[in-house]
């Protein structure tokens, strides 16, 4: 295993790799993988990485299984980033790209960190897998569980769409479905782990799904000539995307391939949830419960993130922000990229794109900023949640 320790990201606390843990046993926090950096980077250097396969698994040196025998894949990561010249004039933004993630296996950039997930699982020794979800994670679990002979176990809310059920359950997975939101699926799944010894891969609640969500970063670097963007505007729910492309930057910066300039990161949710929005605006450290949490992208319909603070950190010290977006905005986003540039985007992606009008209006992108948007899936498995809204404004051309 190349993981040297695990971190834990408030309390410093160190722990050793190989033993499953998930959070911090002294403050609950999230823990963070270590690795040879310096090792790292002497085998990743770009003209080697250029002969690597086009997969998350080029940047082996910094991913925690070294064992082939324990890698489950689909051919995950290294998807394409866009430019977005339509779209980036009817936004005042010439230099916009789109880091388009709807190819990914299962349609959503969950597979990235789940098939680190369970490849960990599998590599610690572990049979079953769970999480809670609030579709596409699930999907993406069963899986990479299927493609790696484990069992998975999948709690979703009860207004999941069909589509996600269908799917999830076709790859054998046992799908439990409950009453209220992601949280309160959680919670439920965290009691059936501890009663039932399973490996719980819940977003933050083990060290190595957010490894597969960095590689993101690491990608943009490399696909950008490794010279970051200005801006980065991400979805964020449990958010370990963006924390895990903040880690990423830094793991660069480390071993010599960046300069000490970072993207401005903006974390995106929808008006009727944010608790990231609010806590940023307030000034707080951490993220309160955001009460009857309600929007029709439900993959950031999460109303506490255990990561929160790490989200909040990675904004303030990128000199970022939080925006919140309508429903019907999100609607429109999703209308602006199709008409566009020909991508059917995921509500996710749609509430990037609708940010960037404001992000435009007040100020914190100019005409000068190379922008990178975060579409996280593929708009076809939303369509019963995006319909309701989808005729009441027509797609500006």
């Amino acid at each position: 295993m190349p993981v040297l320790r695990l971190d834990c990201t408030r309390c410093d606390r160190r722990y050793e790799p190989g033993p499953v843990l998930n959070v911090c046993t002294a403050c609950g926090a999230p823990l963070f993988a270590r690795y040879d950096l310096e090792r790292a980077a002497k085998n990743m250097r770009p003209g080697h990485l250029a002969l690597r396969e086009p997969t998350l698994w080029r940047y082996d040196d910094v991913l925690p299984v070294d064992n082939p025998d324990y890698r489950v894949s689909l051919g995950e990561g290294f998807t394409p980033l866009l430019t977005a010249r339509r779209l980036g004039s009817l936004m005042g933004l010439p230099r916009l790209f789109i880091k388009d993630e709807s190819g990914e296996p299962t349609g959503s950039f969950k597979a990235r960190g789940l098939s680190l997930a369970v490849s960990m699982a599998k590599a610690l020794g572990a049979t079953d897998v769970c999480l809670p979800s609030a579709g596409n994670a699930g999907s993406a679990l069963a899986a990479y569980a299927a493609k790696g002979g484990l069992k998975a176990h999948v709690f979703v809310p009860k207004d999941i769409a069909p589509l996600f059920l269908m799917e999830t359950r076709a790859y054998g997975a046992e799908v439990e479905t409950v009453d209220g939101l992601i949280t309160d699926a959680g919670k439920i799944c965290a009691e059936r782990a501890k009663e039932n010894g399973w490996y719980e891969c819940a977003t933050l609640k083990e060290p190595y799904r957010i490894e597969g969500k960095k590689t993101m970063g690491y990608e943009v670097a490399e696909q950008m000539g490794w010279k970051l963007p200005d801006a980065i505007l991400y979805p964020t729910g449990g958010g370990t995307g963006l924390i895990g492309m903040w880690k990423a930057f830094r793991e660069m910066e480390e071993m010599g391939y960046l300069g000490p300039g970072r993207p401005r990161m903006y974390a995106i949710q929808a008006e009727g949830c944010a608790p990231i929005v609010k806590a940023f605006t307030e000034g707080l450290e951490a993220a309160p419960m955001w009460e009857n949490a309600q929007t029709l992208a439900h993959g950031i319909r999460v109303p506490k993130a255990l990561g929160d603070f790490l989200i909040l950190r990675a904004l303030r010290e990128s000199h970022g922000s939080a925006v919140a977006v309508s429903d019907a905005e999100i609607i429109q986003g999703v209308k602006d990229a199709s008409a566009n540039e020909g991508i059917f985007m995921a509500p996710e992606g749609g509430a990037c794109v609708a940010a960037l009008r404001k992000l435009k209006a007040n100020g914190h992108l100019s005409a000068d900023d190379t922008v990178v948007v975060f579409n996280t899936g593929t708009g076809f498995k939303y369509v019963e949640n995006m319909a309701p809204l989808w005729g009441k404004a027509a797609a500006r051309r």
